[in-house]
């Protein structure tokens, strides 16, 4: 029974592999109980950006892996989940309406920019949608720092939230388990368990017979369409749905930080950074965005600090202490991510399919071998 229950939640589409199962199984059960294994406000933090961002992520793989379309506007969709609960939220003030309210506009908004960039560049050549995503995310970008009066311009903008996720709301007078049950962690399993749903919602698309369509617009586009598929239709659905699916990841992003600001949201280096995730992780399947995101998000949050130790033993070494101070944590990331696309060019979870598929062949052919055998 509890195998039909995981098989059906995963969409038919279990991991394949002993090793990346493992994994899987340890970055629930670090998200599941982080606010209590881990109840530092930095641990806490890096553990709501994973929840956040393998939504991002994941959803940016449904375009770029599975449709091999190239878009540089997800960013700002992720963005303007964030600014329309921020904006909501510090016009109408604290209340659950004025997220409703901010979530809804949003995904409207979002639907309706995909839709206009896809119609207007998806009947030519795939590489005008690129630019044109391009084009808009900048327009994008540069409108919000313009509208200082709306969205705070360079500084962005902070706004109270609705009473019971703030710190100040305690749900029990005592801690539990050595943590404080409060606003903070309600907001915190509210942004693990929306995370969660959107990830098993992109599991169904994937693996759905709309999923298996966008594969093979992906590998022929002509073939599909031959074939009876009308790839204009499948490839706007997909990107409004990606589009829209980042827009709510925004939104939760917003509730945590209670923050909202173009470096965090619609900069360009929050689109590389998508990008990066995506190819560590392995293009093609929802679960690399996993594995991309924790990759990612750690090494950004404690390579500095293991930088900073590191330095601090070879003090007096000109090059190596200046090698190894912290603010050259992205140089050390890219070597590292420069060795991990030459060792895994499918990505970690791509090449740990392969692995364990190599086995299984190699395992029926001992089989079959030992059969035959007189």
């Amino acid at each position: 029974m509890l195998k039909s229950l995981s098989t059906h939640l995963l969409s038919d589409d279990p991991p394949r592999s002993r090793i990346l199962s493992a994994l899987l199984l340890l970055v629930l059960a670090y998200l599941l109980t982080a606010p209590f294994v881990f109840p530092g406000a930095r641990s806490l933090n890096v553990a709501a950006t994973i929840c956040v961002f393998l939504v991002v992520v994941g959803s940016f793989d449904l375009l770029l892996g599975y449709c091999g379309m190239v878009s540089f506007a997800h960013a700002m969709f992720y963005g303007i989940g964030a600014y329309g609960a921020g904006i909501a939220l510090h016009r109408l003030g604290p209340s659950w309406s004025a997220v409703l309210i901010g979530t809804a506009a949003a995904l409207a908004l979002s639907a309706v920019l995909a839709t206009l960039m896809a119609l207007i560049s998806l009947r030519v050549k795939a590489i005008f949608y690129t630019m044109t995503t391009l084009a808009v995310a900048a327009a994008f970008g540069a409108l919000v720092l313009r509208m200082n009066s709306l969205t705070g311009g360079d500084d962005g903008r902070n706004f109270r939230l609705p009473e019971a996720l703030t710190p100040g709301f305690e749900l029990l007078e005592s801690p539990f388990l050595g943590a404080s049950i409060n606003g903070k962690l309600l907001a915190y399993y509210l942004v693990f368990g929306v995370s969660v749903l959107l990830f098993l919602l992109m599991l169904r698309i994937v693996n759905s017979r709309f999923g298996r369509v966008l594969e093979a617009i992906r590998e022929n586009e002509f073939r599909a369409e031959a074939i009876g598929y009308r790839t204009l239709y499948f490839r706007l659905v997909i990107s409004v749905a990606a589009a829209m699916i980042a827009t709510a990841a925004g939104v939760l992003m917003a509730l945590w930080l209670r923050y909202v600001g173009p470096q965090t949201t619609v900069g360009f280096n929050v689109m590389l950074n998508i990008l990066l995730m995506a190819v560590i992780g392995g293009l093609g399947t929802v679960y690399g965005a996993v594995i991309g995101v924790v990759v990612f998000t750690i090494a950004e949050n404690y390579l500095q600090l293991l930088l900073q130790k590191g330095a601090s033993l070879f003090t007096g070494i000109p090059v190596v202490e200046h090698l190894l101070h912290p603010d050259r944590w992205l140089l050390w990331f890219g070597v590292v991510f420069v060795l991990a696309v030459y060792f895994f060019p499918s990505g970690v979870v791509g090449n740990l399919r392969e692995r364990a598929a190599s086995r299984k062949r190699a395992t029926r052919g001992h089989s079959a071998g030992a059969v035959a055998k007189p």
